[in-house]
Parts: structure tokens; C-alpha cells; sequence
């Protein structure tokens, strides 16, 4: 089961990524630094050896599009030409245990599905659609990955997953002409981003671009603030449902995160706007027109860069980064994932976590940016540029100190479905973030019924 870090070790963490991040942004624009880094990996060879599968067909679903679709695609390209096998990529839809269950109920599962949540990995388990590892893969696993991250994989004891994919969920991307133009500085404080968000939009340029109509990013907002504000404790405690989404420290945090949703000049078209904003959206409208985008800010993930990629905008140049501002004493780091996880007994399902869990597979799509791996043996040279490879720096270094997010350890009928439970809720708080208590009383029936307390 999931391994927690300590107070202390978790903000280890942060720490580093947040002495990773801000160094990236001093540096950006230092020309000395946008040469492509050597390709590491090119010649050294393969690291791992796989099984000969000429013939045999697979197929993988995940619920990545566009761009981050067309990267992985390169991954299993790779793996079809080492092992003579084809692979079909299925685009898989949210909530993916909903989408899981419909193909295996008609007879057709992925032979390897790539679960975005802890609990979607949990509920395969319990409805006996998941395949252990095999001891290729936990060889793998074993020499590449820290303990904290097979935890993660492990369902009562059993490897399961091997995490393909990892993410710093707390960082805001900003368009370094909007802020010069506006005269403000990357904040460090949540009185900070305020004071900033406030000039920004005087300036006549919103501050924020929120991708509201996808409610996963919203989770996102909220356990940032609620881990720098309340600490690792309650949000350990608010993960597993310990302690009810009607407490005070959950109230704090809506009414922080209000300060931000509730005034609609910060906002990219206002709430309604931001309400019918999707996630690919949010990104490129922040780094598109100059120095009068959309928005000057847009918060998510490392993967940010994958969608940077589709505009004009240079990561390290015209984009640029900041660790999440400190609500409480501390930055909060929040990590996220994605598990590969076999469906079926077959050899060619547990060749592909053995590739999957090896750096060569890692590396081919870290080359593509957008896209940061746990795996140890990761060499940082392959990452594009040094907002990359300091974030993927700072994630090897952390070791098993981190905290995941909040969401993908709920059960999928609260933290992982489109329209209902946590996504839902917190729309409905964007819509009207004056409706703190309402809004905790809808995540707490929300919760309780999910988690069967």
C-alpha cells in the first residue's frame, strides 16, 4: 500500500523542486542554455532485453490525446521493432474503471492499461482485472525505482504497477512578456500571487488562465492549498476520508482558494469562461499574443511544456516557471502518476511493463518534453531543456518523499469522474466560490457515500 513520508521529508521535497524551479527561471534566458542537450542513450545501447513476440498483436489504453498521445505512440513504436509485436494505442475516456469495465465486460481488455489514479489501480485489483508483475519487470523495477514509487504500485503487499509516468502537480507557468510589461515578479507567498494577480489585471491583462471545464485541475488548486496550508498530516488524513471534508482546515482552504476564484477580473473570460475552458486551452491561450494573452498565468504540471510545444512560445524564454506559492510556512509539492498495469496473462503484456519499467522506454519520451519519469536510470541529459531536467532533478532526488495527489488516492466515483463527486463540486465553487459551507457539505455527502463512511 501507499507509503507516506514524514512532515519533514516532505517538505524536502519541496524544497529542492522549489530551489530547482527558480533557478530554471533565473537562467531561462541565458542564451548559453537553449541548445538541445547531447541525446543520451542514443549509443549506449538497450538496458534491458526483451522477448521476441513476432506476431503477437496488443493493445494499450490511456487516456492521453494530442500530443502526449503522439509521444508514447513513439515509446510502443519502439518496443514493436525489439520485439516483432504490434500494438494498437486505445484512447481510453474518465473515468477510466467505467471504461475498463465496458471492454472487459464485451470480452475486449487492453492487454495494458495506464490508470491516471491510485484508486482506479485499487479497484482493477479488487475486481480481479489485474495481472502481477512478472519478475522481468520487478528486476526492473528493483534497479530503477525508489521504494516510495513500487508502494505506489502495490495493492496488500502484490506488484501490480510499474509507474511509467510521474508529475510535479505544483507549479505555475507564466509568459515572461505579460510580466514584464505589468512590472511584477514570480511571487513566493499566496498574499504574494494575489498582490500580483491584482496588478496583472490592472495592466489589463488577466492574471490567471483556469481550465475549469475539466475538474481534475480544480482538484489540483485545492490540495496545493490545502497541503501548504494545513499540512502533510490532515492531508493525509483527508486522503483516506479520516477526517471529514466539513472540517475547518477544508473551509480554510476553500476560502484561500476563493480569494483567487472569486474575483472574476483574475479570471481568463471570468468564471464562465473558465468554466468552459479546457485543459489544452488554458495552457496555449496563456503563451499566445504576445504580451496581451488571454492570461499571464496558468497553473499545472510539468506536462504544461507538452502544450507550450503547439504555440510559438519557448519553454525557458517566452515560458517560464515558479514553484507554487507558500500558503502556509512552506511551498507544497503534489505529485501525480501514471501506472501500467497488465490486464491479461499474456507474455506480451508483461514484455511491455518489463520495457515500460526500464529506462529505454523513459527516455524516448522524456526526449519529447512535457513528460518527467520516476525511473532512476533516467539520464538527465535526454530531458530538452533545464526547466525539464531540473524538475525530473528534483523528483530523483526526493527519493520516497512526496505526497500524491489527493484525488487519484480517492475511489474513482469521487475523486476521478467527469461531473460528479470532487470534480463537480469544486465547478460549482468556481461558479460561486462565496459558498464555502455549501460546497464542503456536497464534498462530504460526495465523499462519504464513495468511500462507504
Amino acid at each position: 500500500m501507499r507509503k507516506h513520508g514524514t512532515s519533514r521529508t516532505t517538505y524536502r521535497w519541496a524544497a529542492l523542486a522549489a530551489a530547482g524551479a527558480l533557478a530554471l527561471t533565473a537562467c531561462g534566458s541565458d542564451p548559453d542554455t537553449k541548445a538541445d542537450p547531447p541525446r543520451a542513450g542514443t549509443s549506449a545501447g538497450p538496458t534491458v532485453e526483451l522477448p521476441q513476440l513476432t506476431g503477437e498483436k496488443l493493445s494499450v489504453a490511456a487516456v492521453w490525446t494530442g500530443p502526449e498521445q503522439e509521444n508514447f505512440t513513439k515509446v510502443l513504436k519502439e518496443f514493436e521493432k525489439r520485439t516483432g509485436a504490434s500494438v494498437t494505442f486505445v484512447p481510453a475516456q474518465d473515468p477510466i474503471v467505467t471504461f475498463l469495465g465496458s471492454k472487459i465486460a464485451g470480452g475486449v481488455p487492453p492487454d495494458v492499461a495506464l490508470l491516471p489514479q491510485v484508486g482506479a489501480l485499487v479497484s482493477a485489483v479488487q475486481n480481479k482485472w489485474a495481472q502481477p508483475v512478472g519478475p522481468e519487470a520487478q528486476a526492473q523495477l528493483d534497479k530503477n525505482y525508489s521504494a516510495g514509487w513500487k508502494a505506489l504500485g502495490a495493492v496488500d503487499g502484490t506488484q501490480y504497477g510499474v509507474y511509467y509516468k510521474a508529475a510535479n502537480k505544483s507549479l505555475i507557468w507564466y509568459n515572461a512578456k505579460a510580466f514584464e510589461a505589468a512590472g511584477v515578479k514570480p511571487p513566493t507567498t499566496w498574499k504574494d500571487l494575489i498582490t500580483a494577480a491584482d496588478t496583472l489585471s490592472a495592466s489589463g491583462t488577466p492574471a490567471v488562465s483556469v481550465a475549469g471545464a475539466d475538474g481534475w485541475t480544480l482538484t489540483d488548486w485545492f490540495e496545493n492549498v490545502y497541503l501548504s496550508q494545513a499540512g502533510p498530516q490532515k492531508y493525509d488524513q483527508l486522503a483516506k476520508h479520516q477526517i471529514k471534508w466539513t472540517d475547518n482546515s477544508v473551509r480554510q482552504a476553500l476560502t484561500t482558494l476563493g480569494e483567487l476564484f472569486g474575483r472574476k477580473d483574475f479570471l481568463a473570460g471570468g468564471p464562465s469562461g473558465a468554466l468552459s475552458t479546457e485543459f489544452p486551452k488554458s495552457v496555449t491561450q496563456t503563451f499566445t499574443g504576445g504580451d496581451r494573452p488571454a492570461a499571464a498565468m496558468v497553473f499545472e504540471g510539468d506536462f504544461v511544456a507538452v502544450n507550450i510545444a503547439q504555440t510559438e512560445a519557448k519553454v525557458g524564454e517566452d515560458a517560464l516557471v515558479f514553484p507554487f506559492p507558500a500558503v502556509g510556512g512552506k511551498s507544497p509539492v503534489v505529485s501525480g502518476g501514471d501506472v501500467a498495469v497488465a490486464l491479461k496473462p499474456s507474455k506480451g503484456a508483461q514484455a511491455l511493463l518489463t520495457f515500460l519499467a526500464s529506462p529505454d522506454a523513459a527516455q524516448i519520451q522524456a526526449r519529447e518534453g512535457g513528460f518527467v519519469s520516476p525511473n532512476k536510470g533516467v539520464d538527465p541529459a535526454v530531458y530538452p531543456n533545464d526547466i525539464q531536467r531540473g524538475i525530473a532533478k528534483a523528483l530523483i532526488a526526493a527519493g520516497d518523499d512526496f505526497r500524491f495527489d489527493m484525488s487519484d488516492q480517492a475511489p474513482a466515483a469521487f475523486g476521478g469522474t467527469p461531473g460528479a463527486g470532487e470534480w463537480k463540486a469544486l465547478q460549482d465553487f468556481l461558479a460561486n466560490p462565496s459558498d464555502v459551507a455549501g460546497t464542503q457539505a456536497r464534498l462530504e455527502a460526495d465523499a462519504a457515500k464513495a468511500y462507504g463512511n
